[in-house]
């Protein structure tokens, strides 16, 4: 019920937003019976600015219908703001154009906006749904950052919690204690809300981030709060998805197809692959290795010299990035799209953009001055504040000019001193240095890598986007981007990474799959899926395992491509792990990595009668078979709904034999013993 007198109406095809007086929300209606979403008794603005600390909502609305302009008055704060809206048939847009004065702004809220909807939350994506309706938001560019600015440093909060949403087809087990990335939307007591924010970043802050208290967040020129945008559309649930593809078409947004298809909807989102560290020697024998699993990528996990620049190893690419570009030519005459790993903009300090001669964007998380000269040999290093060089670190390198000096520690008393110092570190030149110099901290990781600013994130993006450009690689993982934090700037940070990477690419190349370490709310429209898990902490079958089979519920609710993680096929894997594996991946309709060497199958090939062979290997060619048959069965959709309950079992065992051209019988197994086969039948092509 509106308990306000409404100002506008704004509709779209499914629904209506009313806005009352004070400038907040008083009815969000589905025109086909009326029903508002709005959660009542909740405050719902439509902007909120914060100024010294404090979120002040609007008080007065003004709409000119004629301009589509929106001016919202904040009441003793003396400011007043400009939003544009338009409505289209799914969707509202809404841009703040306008802020006066706005030099007192320290950023803007959109919403919270509060819904009734506390069935499936899509905390990434900013979409809710029960099981008739959904509602959502959408940062329509990188500045507008998804969720609540809960924390200065803008990373968003993870958090876990019970997952009351509906899954048909998924365990109700996995919504125990699910782990929640971020606050796009989140459930509350009354439903939910959705919300978006954006910072005034004219001026240097200091922040706590990434364990660092006193983080001197630079200050970034993209034009503040002004042009922050947002998308806000309802629709029934299942158009959720589709409306979030005509608002990326309709807005600009990142649009990867997938063979002509839009990644979130293509099956081949879920393509399996076959990770194995291939040369310009051995790139036949791996390219082999992924037919004979019936496999479309090929990927490698570490091809990397040095990051930053990623030169290629010479000892794998003696021809540098002309012999890549073969070895993916290769592998396209075969039918096989070759991809490779990257840690994001983590840099090796063998790197150019470390050595003979440091990048100055390289991220420092403190610095201060010297106070005495120094010559080229001196070991200690007389400095006026030591707070942020007492936290030893992985690398514990600071930058003078353009030399790099290791040290050890930080005196225990004034005069402070850092002692033990390598001078010229990392292939730099040791020189003098004057007194009131500047002493930088470096921002390290513990990988013993150094990271970047905002404006080198960039560069070390477009370096990756170029290679790609150059060789034509079809698939990538953006791993450790939560070093891009290094910034200052948390989610955005993560996003002007992945964003450049994108819009670098060759058109041809947007389409290829992507994942990368974390999620993000806009890099929602950059990524084709994630691929979260990993085989070094245990058996194949129990190395997180439990977190494996939760991720299904988080693409799920976030509208998702589903992947089970890395598998690695060692000596000690069996055909029964590999169909445990492939069971698991037929019934959650999900992807997965393989890793493996070239090593297995060489001593496979050049002495195949050996019964040491044979101990250690000699699963290898029944497993790729079993790979091929199990994987081309998924991806026709050979298996029954019902049938895919029973295979996401863990306690179960199954076995897939062929049963004739796109035929196989599926075996239930008990105690080694084969029961009653079921024939399943493909029914798309692969």
């Amino acid at each position: 019920m509106i308990k306000t007198e409404p100002v506008v109406t704004w509709t779209t095809r499914d629904a209506a937003f009313v806005l009352g007086a004070c400038g907040a929300l008083v009815a969000l209606v589905r025109r086909r019976d009326g029903r508002s979403y709005l959660a009542s008794a909740q405050p719902a603005p439509l902007l909120q600015l914060r100024i010294a600390g404090k979120l002040h909502a609007p008080e007065t609305t003004r709409w000119n219908a004629k301009t589509k302009r929106l001016t919202l008055g904040f009441g003793k704060t003396g400011i007043s703001v400009a939003v544009t809206v338009q409505a289209k048939p799914t969707h509202l847009t809404l841009e703040l154009v306008e802020v006066a004065p706005k030099e007192t702004v320290e950023l803007v809220v959109w919403g919270p906006y509060p819904t009734v909807i506390g069935e499936t939350i899509g905390e990434i994506v900013g979409v809710v749904r029960d099981a008739e309706f959904a509602i959502g938001i959408q940062a329509l560019n990188a500045k507008t950052l998804g969720g609540f600015p809960g924390q200065e440093s803008d990373i968003e909060p993870d958090y876990t919690a019970d997952d009351t949403g509906s899954y048909p087809d998924l365990p109700d087990a996995l919504k125990k204690d699910q782990l929640f990335r971020g606050d796009t939307a989140r459930r509350t007591a009354f439903g939910s809300v959705i919300q978006c924010y954006c910072r005034n970043r004219a001026s240097e802050r200091i922040i706590s981030n990434w364990g660092i208290e006193k983080f001197p967040a630079p200050a970034f020129d993209d034009g503040g709060v002004v042009g922050s945008k947002i998308a806000l559309f309802a629709c029934p649930a299942v158009k959720a998805l589709d409306t979030l593809g005509a608002i990326e078409v309709a807005e600009g947004l990142p649009h990867p197809l997938l063979e002509g298809v839009w990644a979130k909807k293509s099956p081949r989102a879920t393509d399996s692959y076959l990770i194995v560290d291939f040369s310009e020697g051995t790139i036949d024998r791996a390219i082999e290795m992924t037919l004979k699993a019936g496999l479309r990528y090929l990927y490698h996990s570490s091809p990397f010299e040095t990051w930053g620049h990623f030169r290629l190893k010479p000892s794998l690419f003696p021809h540098g990035v002309t012999g890549l570009r073969e070895c993916v030519e290769r592998a396209k005459k075969a039918g096989v799209r070759v991809g490779f790993h990257t840690l994001s903009n983590f840099l090796t300090p063998n790197d150019p953009y470390v050595m003979p001669r440091p990048d100055p964007r390289l991220a420092r998380s403190g610095t201060s001055v010297l106070t005495a000269s120094i010559s080229a040999t001196q070991p200690e290093l007389l400095i006026a504040d030591p707070e942020p060089f007492v936290k030893k670190t992985a690398l514990s390198t600071v930058a003078i000019g353009e030399e790099l000096v290791r040290y050890e520690s930080v005196s225990p008393s004034a005069p402070w001193r850092l002692l033990g110092c390598q001078r010229g570190a990392w292939g730099t030149q040791a020189t003098a240095h004057a007194s009131q110099s500047t002493v930088g901290k470096l921002m390290d990781h513990d990988y013993k890598v150094f990271l970047t600013d905002a404006s080198l994130t960039q560069d070390v993006a477009k370096n990756i986007a170029a290679l790609c450009n150059q060789t034509g690689t079809l698939q990538i993982s953006l791993d450790g981007l939560e070093g891009n934090w290094s910034t200052g700037m948390g989610q955005y940070g993560r996003t002007l990474f992945t964003q450049s990477w994108y819009y670098t690419l060759s058109p041809e190349l947007k389409g290829q799959i992507n994942d990368a370490s974390n999620p993000g709310h806009f890099n929602w429209h950059v990524y084709t899926r994630m691929n979260w898990g990993e085989p070094w902490y245990a058996g194949f079958r129990e190395s997180q395992t439990l977190y494996r089979f939760k991720n299904q519920l988080h693409y799920s609710r976030n509208l998702m491509p589903r992947m089970l993680g890395w598998f690695a096929l060692r000596p000690e894997t069996t055909i029964e792990d590999a169909e445990w594996l492939l069971a698991r991946a037929a019934g959650f309709d999900a992807g997965f990595a393989l890793a493996t060497s070239l090593a297995s199958t060489a001593q496979l090939s050049a002495d195949p009668l050996s019964n040491e062979t044979a101990k250690r290997f000699g699963a290898i060619p029944a497993i790729l078979e079993a790979i091929h048959q199990w994987e081309t069965a998924r991806q026709t959709g050979a298996f029954p709904e019902k049938l895919k309950a029973e295979l996401r079992d863990n306690t179960r065992e199954f076995h897939l034999e062929p049963a004739g051209t796109s035929q196989w019988n599926l075996y239930p197994l008990q105690a080694g013993q084969r029961g009653k086969p079921v024939r399943l039948r493909g029914k798309r092509k692969p």
